[in-house]
């Protein structure tokens, strides 16, 4: 009996060991993940927001990494950031801002009002490589008050200028590593840059010192997948958590049908157009551009490159925006039209190159849009270019006649009236148009200037009109978080965190 009742207490004690471990693995397993995986169509070409204009730098680092004065809330409001408060001067003029105190930068030093003159006299110089240099124009003087407060001085009233200091492209860098961050990105953000393997992916941890409300994610990843059979493959597998931008629209009714996710549709800023070179022969013709716009059905690319994703537009302007004006009806599908604006110019046999980047929208919605062209007697080579040569060749380089692309950013109508930007436009009359909108202040006015700006280069087919992209995304069910809408080209992680 002793034995026996020795052996029974050991196998209690084997027991309760045992279920006490299976407790505390089970609550491991039910305790929130703090780690996430995240994938993009395309990696960026670097890291650093001010000396690139790849809608991929800010998806990786834009409020993760980086803060500017002012940030962009996921409902696109214009929200405080390293700024906590402003004050403007009746005149417009002058924007007095106060900083949060105590912020570093993640190598540790300060970051005060010194940074901020040091990172908008950067962006506004005139060897600046900053990609929306224009943002940053109407900037007269940069004034240091004290190390939490800083006053900007504008050479004119600009209405959007808390919009601007917004951007990707305005936020605060320090001078001592300014120039590594395109590899080695140092911000102030509640995300630390961890590693970046070149053609696969960016790994970011979580700040502990972070000077703002903390991050629940401690890791985040962001995988490069471009192949939409490849980013199927890789959510079913569940290889990555969150694909918020997701390239293979034909499976979402796949995924949404699978309770492990959810499919998340909302808006973006994103302008898909058919870019037209407007300074080359024939393109510098408005009727052969009408011609084009007129060759083209929209609703046919919509269905066959998005899967029905997409909304048409005839101007360079976000749909959602109360400010938007439909003007789908001036370039209406009607081959018949486009053929006879084409004899009106003198124009036959005409080959032009399309020169494509990686996207899906792009790859698929070309190989549409050739087959409408043709159907009017115009021939395309195609040519498909990694994001690098795109950049390159289409946008730096304008060496391109016909070329696809999203333009992510807010409220970018202004860039039509930069005549170096690589469609190169830049009518006086528009850019007079622009000028007048910087200046107003009176919201009627403004919404005045802002439909003749949209009917203005709509009447001037300076480029195809797609559609507006929309933001068909796919992600964990117990994820949460995650932007539905896109008011700005960003994959921000600060609110985004696990169900338990």
């Amino acid at each position: 009996m002793v034995q026996f009742s020795s052996l029974s207490q050991k196998a209690l004690s084997f027991t309760a060991a045992t279920a006490m471990s299976v407790l505390m693995v089970s609550s491991i397993a039910m305790a929130a993940k703090t780690d996430i995986r995240v994938g993009m169509v395309l990696e960026p070409p670097n890291l650093d927001p001010t000396g690139g204009a790849a809608a991929a730098i800010d998806e990786v680092v834009y409020a993760n990494i980086f803060e500017g004065l002012t940030r962009f809330g996921p409902d696109g409001s214009v929200n405080p950031a390293l700024a906590k408060s402003w004050e403007i001067s009746d005149d417009g003029l002058v924007y007095t801002f106060k900083l949060h105190d105590g912020v570093k930068f993640h190598d540790g030093s300060d970051m005060n009002a010194e940074d901020v003159k040091f990172s908008l006299d950067r962006a506004r110089a005139e060897d600046s490589t900053n990609a929306q240099k224009a943002l940053f124009a109407d900037i007269a003087n940069i004034e240091v008050v004290d190390p939490t407060t800083v006053k900007v001085t504008l050479s004119k009233a600009n209405g959007s200028f808390l919009f601007n200091t917004a951007w990707g492209d305005a936020v605060i860098v320090a001078p001592e590593t300014a120039d590594t961050n395109a590899t080695n990105p140092v911000g102030t953000g509640p995300f630390i840059f961890e590693n970046w393997a070149k053609g696969d992916n960016v790994k970011l941890g979580k700040n502990p010192d972070y000077w703002g409300e903390g991050v629940k994610l401690d890791n985040v990843t962001f995988k490069f997948i471009s192949d939409p059979t490849a980013a199927f493959a890789a959510m079913m597998a569940e290889d990555v958590d969150a694909f918020p931008n997701f390239p293979a629209p034909e499976n979402l009714p796949q995924l949404g049908a699978d309770p492990r996710f959810n499919v998340i549709v909302g808006s973006t800023e994103g302008e898909t157009i058919l870019a037209m070179n407007n300074k080359k022969a024939p393109l510098d013709n408005v009727k052969v551009r009408q011609a084009i716009s007129h060759a083209i059905n929209r609703q046919a690319i919509i269905d066959g490159a998005m899967f029905g994703y997409g909304t048409p537009i005839g101007t360079h302007f976000a749909p959602h925006n109360p400010d938007y004006v439909d003007l789908t009806a001036q370039s209406a599908y009607d081959p018949k039209k486009a053929m006879a604006l084409l004899e009106e110019a003198g124009v036959k046999d005409l080959t032009l190159s399309l020169k494509l980047p990686p996207p899906s929208y792009a790859r698929r919605g070309g190989e549409i849009i050739a087959a409408q062209l043709r159907e009017v007697g115009i021939n395309t080579e195609i040519a498909n270019l990694e994001w690098a040569q795109w950049l390159e060749q289409a946008f730096r380089g304008k060496d391109f006649d016909l070329t696809i692309v999203s333009h992510t950013e807010p409220f970018d109508i202004g860039i039509y009236a930069r005549p170096d930007y690589y469609f190169q436009y830049g009518d006086p009359d528009f850019i007079a148009i622009i000028d007048q909108l910087t200046g107003e202040a009176d919201p009627i006015k403004r919404s005045e200037l802002i439909a003749s700006a949209q009917k203005k280069i709509s009447d001037d087919a300076v480029n195809g009109y797609l559609f507006q992209l929309a933001k068909s995304g796919v992600a964990n069910a117990k994820i949460k978080g995650l932007w539905e809408n896109s008011p700005t080209q960003a994959n921000d992680m600060t609110g985004v965190y696990w169900e338990d």
